[in-house]
């Protein structure tokens, strides 16, 4: 059994019915070496982050000590054990977005939002996070909400791009 062919559990399932579906798939993976990423790769799809009921359930199926799994969704920065929001605004901080008013940026997004780099507004609309390169140093200032990238962002523009998204 591979990613790929697991099927996610729709938004709409009961956490019993989540639960459930954790299961299963940690039946489907028992006994393959290797599969604890692709594992918490599934909880988070499901759950939307790694709660800790949940790592501990992996940890307990996969006979795996607690640490091993709470160390791996840690240090990997695609996992996250805090819930997120609908949309995930990320502001490159990479060299050219840096100079050209990244920072500028940071500070008004957290304002508005209300929140700090790394949290989730509370009414769960918004997660906002930095990232040091995006890879579009001609388009600088550049941020991201979702997969949608945003060129040459100007602080004063981040209501309006906001309010697109409420």
């Amino acid at each position: 059994m591979d990613l790929e062919t697991m099927t996610v559990a729709p938004p709409e399932e009961t956490e019993e019915e989540k639960r459930e579906h954790i299961v299963r798939i940690l039946n489907d993976f028992a006994g393959q070496p290797g599969s604890l990423i692709q594992i918490l790769h599934i909880v988070q799809q499901v759950y939307g982050h790694l709660p800790l009921d949940m790592q501990r359930m992996v940890a307990d199926r996969l006979d795996l000590p607690l640490s091993e799994v709470v160390g791996v969704s840690s240090f990997y920065s695609l996992f996250t054990t805090q819930p997120r929001g609908e949309h995930t605004i990320r502001v490159c901080l990479g060299t050219a977005c840096y100079v050209r008013g990244g920072e500028k940026i940071c500070k008004r997004l957290g304002e508005k939002l209300g929140v700090e780099v790394g949290e989730t507004t509370a009414d769960r609309k918004f997660t906002f996070e930095v990232m040091r390169c995006m890879g579009a140093c001609g388009l600088a200032p550049a941020m991201m909400i979702d997969e949608t990238v945003l060129r040459q962002v100007n602080p004063d523009r981040v209501g309006g791009i906001l309010a697109k998204y409420q």
